[in-house]
């Protein structure tokens, strides 16, 4: 399953650190951060996509406490 969301994050930096270290999360088969439209897009298989995205949003939290990613 492949959805975005809003997610605000304060620079280009920052939006390619998310992106760099969420790819590493199990269950993600991809994801971008887009720091121009502020656009987080998640790509996980449809059975544990709500498992997958909780963490995704967690550890979001302990890498860019300022992003927010809007569900």
């Amino acid at each position: 399953m492949k959805k975005k969301f809003k997610c605000e994050v304060d620079c280009a930096n920052c939006a390619n650190k998310l992106e760099e270290e969420l790819k590493k999360l199990d269950g993600v088969e991809d994801i971008s951060v887009n720091f121009m439209t502020q656009k987080l897009t998640l790509i996980a298989p449809d059975e544990r996509f709500d498992e997958v995205l909780k963490a995704v949003v967690d550890k979001a939290k302990k890498i860019e406490p300022d992003a927010v990613i809007e569900i």
